[in-house]
């Protein structure tokens, strides 16, 4: 799949993936404020902004997605970045490509599968009420974004989240209709695949993957990387660096830029 792509800067090629519902958008400040040291490529992963749509949305897709890219490009290899889903893509593509991947960031998910899927987890309730609010806000219906906010507000109370989520309604210049870029009817039927991850039981006795530099971001607020989850970091990538930024939740890169940015610039340079 030729995934849309924007690029910026000169020098080593670092790669952005953004997370669920989200775009390349989302990082063009992360991505200018690194522009003076990498060439950085952001991606719109499949089902999501101007990226083609597909009736599969699966980590071993995506990660073909983005071999695919590089390919394409000619990059032998590159830094990658990620965040939530797209941190997982770059998981299952450093461990599928190791010499292809020279460094890694993972932002705020941790490699393994979310089994909470299945039950009353106030996490996974959320990318259950939020795949349904969005497939089942009727389109047809909608003048303006304040009519969808509205809408949504009935199910999603977080206006934050709300305004996060409705950057992907846009309305088509030709019928003067909104519509999604999401491909959302497959996002919510994929849900369960999106909260896979790796089996860390194939990883125990090979002594895991020591090939690159890895690092993992977490918010300290964030559920994602717990303590679970830190031992899987530690199973599948033994060395690799864990931190965390003091009062900050899943979306880490958007709510403290600053300690997010020191944090990556310094394991660039250091590594």
């Amino acid at each position: 799949m030729e995934l849309n792509y924007r690029e910026t800067g000169s020098g080593e090629a670092l790669i952005i993936l953004h997370g669920l519902y989200g775009s390349s958008d989302n990082w063009m400040n992360i991505a200018k404020e690194l522009s003076g040291n990498f060439q950085v490529f952001l991606l719109d992963q499949r089902n999501h902004g101007q990226s083609p749509h597909s009736s599969t949305h699966r980590y071993e897709a995506m990660r073909e997605d983005l071999r695919e890219f590089m390919d394409r490009h000619q990059l032998e290899q590159a830094d990658i970045l990620g965040h939530s889903m797209g941190g997982k893509t770059a998981i299952y593509f450093a461990a599928q490509y190791p010499q292809r991947t020279r460094r890694l960031i993972v932002v705020d998910i941790g490699p393994a599968a979310y089994p909470q899927l299945t039950k009353s987890s106030p996490a996974t309730l959320s990318h259950l009420n939020i795949t349904n609010a969005l497939y089942n806000l009727d389109t047809d219906q909608i003048n303006t974004l304040r009519d969808a906010d509205r809408q949504l507000a009935e199910t999603i109370p977080y206006q934050q989240v709300r305004q996060f989520l409705l950057k992907n309604l846009k309305r088509d210049k030709q019928t003067g209709q909104y519509r999604w870029l999401l491909n959302i009817g497959v996002i919510r039927n994929e849900l369960p695949a999106i909260m896979d991850g790796l089996d860390t039981n194939q990883y125990k006795d090979a002594g895991g993957i020591t090939s690159m530099p890895v690092l993992f971001i977490r918010g300290e607020r964030s559920p994602y990387i717990g303590e679970k989850e830190q031992n899987d970091i530690r199973t599948i990538f033994p060395d690799a660096r864990i931190e965390t930024i003091e009062d900050a939740g899943h979306w880490v890169h958007a709510e403290k830029r600053k300690p997010f940015l020191k944090l990556v610039e310094h394991f660039l340079e250091m590594e």
